[in-house]
């Protein structure tokens, strides 16, 4: 594996190399398999860079219809809440492309979080039976947290688990 660091003068400049990654990410899964999982990251962080997704040119250059869209994260909230990674999501980017609905697969913050676990895990485990997601975006926390993922929690230490809550 061959890691690449690229060094960019400030936040707007990391948001557009993103968004820019994503489209070419995007291109490339379709073009494989005709379709394309992408992960998308929670947090404020992955906000700027799904605006840019939601305008011209990059709005215009990645084929929706073909995209299959997860989270990595979510919180125990219902999906209008100020807090949801969903409605972040659909604000900056999901309302503003012409993804079907049931191409996104949304964890159900609002359930009791064990059950909204285990039930994203077995879309997941059903979804990605045969292949990885094309494109897992993620995101870090001033903390180091990754995909609600927290340093010392006890979630690092599940085994044989794809989601944990």
């Amino acid at each position: 594996m061959n890691v690449r660091i690229h060094v960019l003068p400030d936040a707007a400049a990391v948001a557009a190399a993103a968004a820019d990654r994503f489209v070419e990410s995007a291109r490339q899964g379709v073009q494989r398999g005709g379709r394309c999982g992408v992960v998308l990251a929670g947090g404020s962080t992955p906000a700027a860079m799904y605006r840019l997704l939601a305008q011209p040119p990059r709005v215009d250059a990645v084929r929706w219809d073909a995209l299959r869209v997860y989270f990595g994260d979510e919180r125990c909230v219902g999906p209008d809440h100020p807090d949801s990674n969903f409605r972040m999501a659909c604000q900056t980017l999901l309302d503003h492309v012409d993804l079907p609905a049931d191409h996104i697969r949304r964890m159900r913050g609002e359930t009791e979080p064990a059950a909204a676990a285990d039930e994203y895990e077995d879309w997941l485990r059903r979804d990605f039976a045969d292949a990885a997601p094309d494109l897992v975006l993620l995101g870090m926390g001033d903390d180091g947290h990754t995909a609600s993922l927290f340093p010392h929690s006890p979630a690092l230490r599940a085994r044989g688990r794809w989601c944990v809550a």
